[in-house]
């Protein structure tokens, strides 16, 4: 028998020494034959099920679907790790079915995911994009250096800000809104009381809040969560921020509130369908920051994403209980 053989198999569908990690592969390569994608973007998806037909264990992203069918054609998958907290691109009904474990890279993130959600809450609100536009432009021009109505934003302080979802990035955000001095108020579907948030009902706190800001997982009760009717109830000259899922908020019904005045402006880490399309309203609507799902995306957050994905498999394959589990 070829020696290979007896060796556990693993497909990769990005490589984890790319952020800076030198040898951080090591112990799968020690005990496992590591085929590594290196292609540009994701593998399309008959690449990944051919390389990931024969192996052991997975490790994947947010852009890599593995669907039931992906699962079937895969019959000694043992080990799902996902680099990412989402895990709605798995088929976790199918996974379950066959014992699969399936990893997750949770808590990592949860500071520098909550550091973008001010950052695009400040940015909406100041107009800094647009700020940026003025001047690059040659706008600001000597006849014109100084106004009183120059680019006029709204102020996070004195604000009240309503969180949707409480769980550890909500609680971060809480915290940094605290310190903003912001009003907090918060509603999630367990009902978890929060030091500093007033628990509120998530009718009232699309009539009372100023900022609104999206932090659920998404889920099939989530889907569409802020849909027409929310985003009509939410308070006149609000502004909205997600950087949780694109499918929990109804996007052609943002546009229409942001290109009406409903709403003063909004901010998008994410998106229904990524990567954005060139012909999509969102590109067209006033009065929105958009930015492309970055909300991990710090040096060392990514970093140690990758490690603890890497862990999660070793783990996994060594019979060994995962570091995050799925479920």
């Amino acid at each position: 028998m070829d020696p290979l053989d007896a060796r556990t198999r693993v497909f990769a569908t990005f490589d984890p020494e790319s952020l800076g990690t030198p040898g951080i592969l090591t112990p799968l390569q020690e005990r496992s034959e590591v085929d590594i994608w290196d292609g540009e973007g994701p593998p399309p998806a008959a690449e990944l099920r051919k390389r990931a037909s024969g192996a052991d264990g997975l490790l994947c992203l947010l852009t890599d679907r593995i669907d039931a069918s992906l699962i079937e054609g895969c019959p000694r998958l043992r080990v799902i790790s996902s680099m990412s907290v989402g895990v709605d691109h798995i088929d976790l009904v199918a996974a379950g079915r066959r014992g699969i474990l399936v990893g997750n890279t949770p808590g990592v993130l949860v500071e520098t995911t909550a550091d973008l959600t001010l950052a695009l809450m400040l940015a909406a609100a100041r107009r800094i994009p647009e700020a940026d536009r003025f001047v690059r432009e040659g706008r600001w021009t000597p006849e014109r250096p100084w106004a009183p109505d120059m680019l006029l934003g709204v102020d996070l302080h004195g604000a009240t800000l309503g969180l949707v979802g409480l769980g550890a990035i909500g609680q971060a955000v809480a915290r940094r809104a605290l310190g903003f001095g912001m009003r907090v108020v918060g509603w999630t579907r367990s009902g978890r009381p929060v030091p500093g948030v007033d628990s509120v009902s998530l009718e009232q706190l699309l009539q009372e809040a100023d900022f609104v800001s999206v932090h659920v997982a998404l889920t099939n009760e989530t889907q569409g969560l802020l849909g027409p009717d929310e985003i009509a109830a939410m308070k006149p000259g609000a502004i909205l921020v997600n950087t949780a899922r694109g499918g929990i908020v109804d996007e052609p019904a943002l546009a229409a509130a942001l290109t009406s005045g409903h709403l003063k402006a909004a901010a998008l880490d994410v998106f229904a369908s990524e990567p954005l399309q060139a012909d999509s309203p969102l590109l067209a609507t006033p009065n929105l920051v958009l930015a492309p799902h970055v909300g991990s995306a710090s040096v060392r957050t990514r970093q140690r994403m990758a490690r603890l994905a890497v862990d999660n498999l070793a783990a996994g394959l060594d019979g060994r209980p995962l570091v995050h589990s799925v479920g």
